[in-house]
């Protein structure tokens, strides 16, 4: 890892309140991810189960959780089980925790061997009447493999049929989605790192730069702040590409007059951040490219403005549109005629601005949680209005990251540039 240790009182705090989510005489397993092949004897880089992490702080593969809080002995109450390191695996992949640094990351102080786990669980689990299993139940979720997680539930549910299982994603993702100050602490050193990526850019943008290139200076800006990198598949859309979505070649050239679109961002000890800004390439916006970005931009300050406390994100979406239909009209793209007209199920907005507004944001980019919740102090949630004009060749999205605070929403990305006019002065 590069990010320096975090304290393991994040998750010790992370692991009573899920305890206390537990039914009566309950066991509860959670395991790490895959190191995942590529070809050959190659691999991809290591990410950790978000899960796991919330609840140990333990990067690494070959891990297991077992929390069983109604335990009679109290060393089986929290049990965590990592890979026995080597000094043939220090020689060749570095040396994994032992005992002793386990318990100092997690703060739990019983840890046993990966190879150990299924001696234990036999001595422990008739003793409890039900069995919480982990599995990943993001709405959005598209998975073609098989995980670690879904072969160690098969496992555990073959050799242990007639016990009771509950699920254990409802409740975390009921956990996660409320952010404790420790983890705010990270999304925004995440925000911070991202900001001193982007300001780079604005010495570096102009007519002629590759959109890779592009890419490359941000690595290196993240990198050297102690980021694994991005938090997600970098976009850099110049042109018409920025109405790609997810457009992520970043392999054309910034030509003369063109806006990029950057949707990127850097993720810090596991937690991500999530920014759009869009730049004009030769450092200067044309009258009708600050029209369409002043209008994304007056929408983003009036959807921040309603991420408060009691909020529905269903209801939010609905007043966002309505802010942007108005400026759609004001920018010629859409007419009275067409809104008065259009099918509710598919306003005619959608045609220029086609996504939602807001995501949970926190482990993952698109973190988990139930978007029917009335907002609570503690969410984290991105804001990202956009209006994309292909006939144009014009597309724009700006974001930043808000936690909703009992005084209303604060914007982790405040310092990072966002006026047009701030934007051009700074690239000149």
């Amino acid at each position: 890892m590069k990010y320096t240790p975090i304290d393991s009182k994040l998750f010790i705090e992370n692991r009573s309140r899920f305890a206390s989510k537990l039914k009566p005489n309950s066991l509860a397993l959670f395991v790490s991810n895959d190191i995942m092949p590529t070809n050959a004897d190659g691999s991809m880089g290591f990410v950790q189960n978000s899960d796991l992490f919330y609840l140990t702080g333990v990067d690494q593969e070959q891990t297991i959780l077992l929390i069983y809080p109604d335990a009679i002995t109290g060393t089986q109450k929290e049990i965590l089980f990592v890979r026995e390191t080597s000094e043939q695996i220090a020689i060749w992949e570095g040396a994994k925790l032992n005992k002793a640094q386990a318990t100092q990351t997690s703060g739990i102080k019983n840890v046993q061997w990966f190879h150990h786990f299924e001696q234990i669980i036999q001595a422990i689990v008739f003793h409890a009447e039900i069995i919480y299993l982990n599995s990943n139940e993001h709405t959005r979720r598209n998975i073609d493999v098989e995980t670690a997680e879904m072969r160690f539930n098969k496992i555990i549910a073959a050799k242990y049929p007639l016990h009771k299982y509950e699920r254990s994603a409802p409740i975390m993702h009921s956990l996660r989605a409320i952010k404790s100050s420790h983890e705010v602490d990270l999304i925004q050193q995440a925000c911070n790192i991202t900001e001193k990526g982007f300001r780079r850019l604005l010495k570096f943008v102009k007519p002629g730069v590759m959109e890779y290139e592009i890419e490359a200076e941000l690595i290196h800006e993240f990198v050297r702040n102690r980021s694994r990198g991005f938090a997600y598949g970098p976009i850099i859309a110049s042109g018409g590409s920025a109405c790609v979505l997810h457009y992520v070649e970043n392999n054309k050239e910034c030509k003369d007059g063109d806006v990029i679109l950057l949707d990127v961002a850097a993720e810090y000890g596991n937690y991500a951040s999530d920014l759009t800004r869009c730049l004009p390439v030769n450092g200067k916006f044309t009258k009708r490219q600050k029209d369409v970005y002043n209008a994304v931009l007056r929408v983003m300050k009036a959807a921040t403005a309603m991420l408060t406390v009691g909020n529905l994100i269903p209801e939010y979406h609905k007043a966002v549109g309505s802010l942007m239909e108005k400026e759609l009209v004001d920018l010629g793209l859409l007419t009275m005629d067409q809104i008065k007209n259009q099918n509710p199920d598919l306003p005619a907005y959608k045609k220029y601005f086609m996504h939602g507004t807001s995501h949970f944001l926190g482990l993952d980019v698109h973190d988990v949680g139930d978007f029917n919740r009335k907002l609570e102090e503690g969410m984290v949630f991105t804001c990202e209005p956009g209006i994309y004009i292909p006939e144009e060749n014009l597309g724009i999205r700006l974001e930043n990251n808000i936690l909703v605070t009992k005084a209303g929403p604060n914007d982790l990305m405040k310092n990072i540039p966002l006026e047009a006019e701030e934007i051009e002065s700074l690239m000149n």
